[in-house]
């Protein structure tokens, strides 16, 4: 599933108790639109550009005034940030009450609060992750940065995972997370008194921070 794939999948499941229309109705593709701009935005590491985007977004789902759909852009938004080591998920939990089931399960997969983690509720490939903890098994590049930033979380993540991870952000020219997942591999090789990894890896961050 690729990644476009992935965010109108999630909001039409939130549009799945509606009758059916011709047409989807405007607010969806602004949704969806912002949406995809805020997830490439973000993952290039425009900060400012993302935080637009995604306002868009957000004022187009709460539109519905609906707060499984504005709960579903948020999710979005957090497992984007999750690829990237970025757990702040607070504009999620502010909805988590209202929230559907599937929605506060894939809130806690991201969090790595697996124990009880109802997996059927999840997304095909994070339930694989979640019953299998095999990371290389999901294709979609951005869904599977989301499932090594949940492996990471719930501390069940490999080295060779985190290799996979650094080589996935690395192929898709996508900084912020390639910078994160760097710095995850650069604090281990620190840990194991590796000093030649250390400065390989600072220097490919160092490439990769600058323009």
């Amino acid at each position: 599933m690729t990644t476009r794939t992935l965010i109108a999948a999630l909001l039409a499941a939130a549009l799945a108790a509606c009758a059916s229309k011709p047409q989807p109705p405007a607010w969806e593709g602004d949704a969806r639109g912002a949406l995809d701009g805020y997830t490439d935005d973000f993952l290039r590491g425009d900060t400012a550009a993302a935080d637009a985007e995604f306002a868009r977004a957000r004022r187009a789902s709460a539109s519905t005034g609906r707060f499984d759909v504005v709960a579903q852009a948020e999710l979005v938004r957090c497992g984007v940030k999750a690829a990237a080591l970025d757990y702040d998920c607070a504009g999620f939990a502010a909805l988590a009450s209202d929230a559907t089931p599937a929605q506060r399960a894939y809130a806690a997969y991201l969090d790595g609060r697996w124990q009880g983690l109802p997996a059927a509720l999840l997304p095909e490939q994070h339930r694989t992750v979640v019953t299998s903890g095999v990371l290389a098994g999901v294709a979609d590049p951005l869904s599977r940065l989301v499932a090594a930033g949940a492996l990471l979380k719930a501390g069940r993540i490999t080295p060779a995972d985190i290799g996979l991870a650094v080589e996935t952000a690395s192929s898709q020219g996508w900084r912020r997370p390639l910078l994160a997942w760097l710095g995850v591999q650069e604090r281990r090789a620190s840990a194991a008194g590796d000093a030649a990894a250390v400065e390989r890896i600072r220097r490919r961050i160092a490439l990769a921070t600058h323009d």
